[in-house]
């Protein structure tokens, strides 16, 4: 059987460019399991007597993982502009499959804490390094749609851990739930190392010369980042992902807890994780096609403004299925918006430094997820969740749509960069 067929001699494994997506969103799935997970295990680990867990220290245990997550997403955008997309995936994807599966034998609150700090450190790269290689290996013009498909991993991956938790936690407790989160590694990892190609622009800037060792400002992809047209643009997507990323965690962390504050019984509350993280897939779906229509900049400010809405409504007591349709509204609004300002990032910078771009921003959001988690622990520790919590939430909301406005109406930035590097 003939196997000729055209292959880039720079980047040999481009003729599997298809899988690229497929691969980056399973990734970013087994993510979205395994920093949501903790949410769904944090009522019965609060009511484990063993460990004798208070609001107050649960919240330190979220905080310590996002700490590590933080710090993943930092080092692993300068690390994948150098060593390259492909090795940082699967270094990542591999560090955090085993390190979540050791949480579910943890003894004591402190490994457990010490295991989702170093669990964090991987599942900090994978979002930068997948957004990078979809956003590269995207039809033009599809970037919005692309990012937003992406995501729609993340919510996937939450709504099947809220789903397991529904049906694994009464019968077998939390533990089984990080067994479930650790085992699809086995499948992805093997068709990662067969199929996944490395960036194309990548391979060309090193057969360019661009080494790791190169040390000239064009060729830093960190100063980049506060160069000329770029400056305000980076410092307004790091409040704004601050923001975005303080509702994403406040909300999968604390919901569930939240709601039980508000009167409502343990399977009712984790039924509202699952449709608040329905209703981000939806809007995930729905954020792609309308960026691609009216322009990145405008749907991220009109979907964080709607969002900033609808967690205001949360804060009414609604009769029957408002509650639902009110939490799957909010789903719906506040996780697609960060992932549009994701989409916004990818396409303002330049190949070179997008990975140190989209890392830094989710690196520095980070902060704003480790908040989220230590607001709603606080609020529920002084008894005042329901409703302050959503009032603050919808607050949080309507900062970030200000922030964001704040960036340069077009990519101009970008444009000169890709001039010059002609």
């Amino acid at each position: 059987m003939s196997t000729d067929s055209p292959v880039n001699p720079q980047n040999p494994r481009e003729q599997y460019a298809g899988w690229v997506a497929p691969l980056c969103w399973s990734a970013v799935a087994l993510e979205g399991f395994d920093l949501v997970v903790l949410g769904v295990v944090l009522p019965p680990l609060l009511r484990y007597p063993d460990w004798g867990l208070t609001p107050g220290t649960a919240s330190l245990i979220s905080v310590v993982g996002l700490l590590g997550v933080m710090i993943g997403a930092l080092a692993i955008g300068p690390v994948t502009d150098i060593i390259g997309r492909r090795r940082t995936m699967l270094l990542t994807v591999v560090g955090f499959s085993l390190l979540t599966l050791l949480c579910a034998f943890a003894p004591n609150p402190w490994i457990f804490g010490l295991l989702r700090f170093l669990a964090g450190l991987g599942l900090g790269g994978v979002l930068p390094v997948a957004l990078a290689l979809v956003n590269e290996y995207a039809r033009e013009g599809r970037s919005g749609s692309a990012t937003t498909t992406l995501m729609t991993g993340y919510h996937v991956g939450a709504v099947v851990t809220a789903l397991l938790g529904i049906v694994v936690i009464p019968a077998f407790g939390w533990r089984p739930m990080f067994v479930l989160g650790a085992l699809p590694a086995l499948v992805l990892v093997p068709l990662l190392l067969r199929y996944l190609p490395e960036s194309t622009s990548y391979l060309r800037e090193r057969a360019l010369g661009a080494t790791p060792g190169s040390t000239g400002p064009e060729r830093n992809p960190v100063t980049i980042l506060f160069r000329g047209g770029y400056l305000r643009a980076t410092l307004a997507f790091w409040v704004t992902s601050f923001m975005g990323l303080l509702l994403v965690y406040g909300l999968n962390t604390w919901l569930p807890e939240i709601m039980r504050s508000a009167g409502y019984a343990l399977g009712a509350a984790l039924a509202l994780l699952l449709v608040l993280n329905l209703g981000a897939v939806l809007g995930l779906l729905v954020a792609g096609q309308v960026a691609n229509r009216f322009g990145t900049r405008r749907s991220t400010i009109a979907w964080f403004t709607a969002a900033a809405l609808f967690l205001a409504l949360l804060s009414v007591r609604l009769p029957g299925i408002g509650v639902y349709v009110s939490v799957l509204m909010a789903g719906v609004f506040v996780f697609s918006a960060q992932v549009l300002v994701y989409a916004y990032v990818s396409q303002l910078y330049p190949v070179s430094a997008r990975g140190t771009a989209l890392g830094a921003a989710s690196g520095v959001g980070r902060l704003g997820a480790i908040s989220g988690p230590l607001i709603g622990g606080a609020l529920l520790s002084a008894g005042i969740a329901y409703p302050w919590g959503f009032y603050i939430f919808a607050t949080v909301a309507a900062i970030g749509a200000v922030s964001v406005a704040l960036v340069a109406r077009t990519a101009e930035p970008a444009a000169v960069e890709r001039t010059a590097a002609g």
